[in-house]
């Protein structure tokens, strides 16, 4: 699904801002039919749950209503008319008026309606959205419901990050020609010095095609007419982790002498590999270094906010950080095509989180369910399962910041079951996308001698937890259980292996001279314990911190004001650990390859 774009031949309304809100249970049947009764309005793109001083709506469990009013632009008159939204969490319905124009299951990737045929330019539409943030065992990511003892429906779910939900991301309407580009497909690819694109498009109807591929400086280094070819650039300059270089390709469609579309597409050529157990980019040894990350701030919830985006990202310059992980669903799009124009990494993941019921046993207390079965997660689930995968792929596959696919998050791989359900979705990844790497982590019940899925992955990605979770507060036994672990995959599989997640809840302001659990000093204490590890590894390719910053949770009561194991606070202040890993990353880069950057962080004093 290409991304909207204003171009020669298209326009873009932004349909952000303040819209009509209610819960389900405030409305008659049917709602979609009148104006919403209502006097609340939610601010889009936002989760809606944090926005009112209302307990009803934050543990709102169902249907929420959105509405606007839309007018379009008298301009767009024999032109194609989209409404398109970035995402709704967690599924979503959508009326024009009083005509449903499209439904959609996935709360983190886009979906759109044709509304040529429905609206007309000059004239003004009434829209209104049902989400429903209800998750299941057929659901990604899964959830459970239930009825409680107050007749209502209550909501629980196998993942430690807050249900938030609503339209969290931008609305837009836009226009394209009748005649148009559908998709573009890129892959890249060096021969020596020169570089390789080659390109697949796909149009409304049939219709001659051509393409130019420009440089930074706006000089045509390559052209070709036809829906499919390659581009050769001769000196190419490669999209390098910290040094982005992007391309432009533009693509026309034309009828007869005239083009009747034109859209533009940014290209980074770069190479990614895994060989042995080395990642490469561009034929380089890359080693990561960074975190586990949400979308996730005060207020806002999962909403996409700009200046988040780039505060957040010159915290991670300020620290070392060379890449990122999308935990645990896709994130904004814009914060991908940030990160391609900045040069960080990501490995890209799906919203596969809590495929492991293992985890609700630990923490209610209750007996543990297998999580494979018909009655738990089945093949209706993995069918969501792959239809995410599609979506996720379709939308990211050309950005060249994105070097691997993580198929889910801490998943019982280790159950029976689990090898029948992750086989195909595996398979289906790497038939989607053959270029890119593929990894799912592993939660710490999953050893070497256990897991089921291990051969099927390009990376091992390991979470883990030894001396928070495991031999709590005894750093030297977490540091011999820790290094057996490691070397138990590295002797096994001979494949790369990454710390996906390590870290320690730590209370900002916490301190004690003996380096206790919930401390800022037990926090760089334990990521250096981890580091000494990693560093007598071989094959270790990366490191990942959980996480970048505090986060909200559900209720529990191993949780106080959410998940306390970001090195940054909530609000995005540092804690100790932001400086010895900065002082760590930036060691790094003297004798670890793939952890140099083009210039010394921006940022040389702590951001509060």
């Amino acid at each position: 699904m290409l991304k909207p774009l204003a171009t020669a031949t298209r326009d873009l309304a932004s349909l952000d801002g303040l819209w009509l809100f209610a819960l389900d249970t405030k409305l008659g049947p049917e709602p979609w039919r009148a104006p919403l009764d209502t006097h609340l309005e939610a601010a889009v793109p936002a989760s809606y749950n944090d926005l009112f001083a209302d307990r009803e709506i934050h543990d709102h469990v169902g249907l929420v209503w959105y509405q606007r009013t839309v007018r379009v632009p008298r301009g767009w008159a024999d032109q194609r008319i989209v409404l398109r939204f970035d995402a709704a969490t967690h599924a979503a319905a959508v009326y024009v008026d009083d005509v449903v124009v499209a439904e959609h299951d996935g709360g983190y990737t886009p979906f759109e309606a044709d509304l040529t045929d429905v609206v007309a330019a000059g004239t003004e539409f009434r829209l209104t959205v049902a989400v429903d943030n209800r998750l299941t065992n057929v659901t990604i990511p899964p959830g459970k419901l239930a009825i409680g003892a107050d007749g209502k429906e209550h909501q629980s779910y196998f993942h430690d990050f807050y249900n938030y939900a609503g339209l969290a991301r931008s609305v837009w309407l836009y226009s394209t020609p009748r005649t148009h580009l559908t998709d573009v497909t890129v892959t890249t690819d060096v021969d020596g010095g020169t570089g390789l694109v080659a390109y697949c498009l796909t149009a409304s109807e049939p219709a001659p095609a051509s393409v130019r591929l420009l440089d930074e400086a706006g000089i045509t280094v390559a052209s070709c007419d036809g829906h499919s070819g390659t581009l050769r650039v001769d000196d190419a300059v490669l999209w390098r982790p910290g040094a982005a270089y992007l391309y432009r390709l533009e693509i026309e469609i034309h009828d007869g002498w005239h083009t009747v579309d034109k859209y533009e597409l940014p290209v980074g050529i770069r190479t990614v590999a895994v060989e042995g157990d080395q990642f490469l980019i561009n034929g380089e040894p890359f080693y990561f270094t960074g975190f586990g990350k949400h979308e996730d701030s005060a207020v806002r919830g999962k909403g996409h906010d700009n200046a988040y985006l780039v505060h957040d990202f010159r915290l991670l310059d300020w620290t070392g950080a060379n890449s990122f992980r999308t935990s645990h669903y896709p994130y904004a799009e814009e914060v991908l095509e940030y990160a391609d124009r900045h040069g960080i990494v990501v490995i890209d993941e799906t919203a596969a989180v809590g495929l492991n019921l293992a985890v609700e046993a630990g923490l209610t207390g209750q007996p543990p369910r297998p999580t494979f079965s018909p009655d738990t997660i089945n093949d209706r689930t993995q069918a969501a399962h792959a239809q995410h995968l599609r979506e996720l792929i379709d939308r990211d596959k050309n950005h060249p910041s994105v070097v691997m696919w993580c198929v889910a998050n801490e998943p019982s791989s280790n159950e029976e079951g689990a090898r029948e359900y992750f086989e195909p979705l595996i398979d289906l990844t790497r038939e989607l996308d053959p270029t890119r790497p593929v990894t799912m982590t592993t939660v710490i019940f999953a050893t070497c001698e256990t897991d089921r899925t291990a051969d099927l992955v390009d990376v091992i990605s390991l979470n883990r937890y030894y001396g928070w979770y495991v031999a709590t507060g005894d750093l030297e036994t977490a540091e011999k259980l820790l290094e057996a672990d490691l070397r138990g995959w590295m002797t096994k599989y001979g494949k790369p292996i990454m710390m996906s997640e390590y870290g320690a809840d730590t209370i900002p302001g916490l301190h004690s001279v003996t380096s206790t659990p919930w401390t800022e000093e037990f926090q760089a204490d334990f990521l250096a314990m981890n580091h000494r590890v990693f560093d007598r590894i071989p094959s270790f390719v990366g490191e990942h911190v959980w996480n970048f910053a505090d986060f909200g949770t559900g209720p529990a009561i191993h949780r106080v004001d959410g998940n306390k194991k970001g090195v940054f606070t909530r609000d995005r202040k540092p804690k100790a650990a932001a400086f010895a890993l900065r002082e760590r990353w930036k060691e790094l880069r003297g004798r670890k390859p793939g952890t140099q950057t083009v210039q010394e962080p921006v940022l040389t004093a702590p951001i509060a």
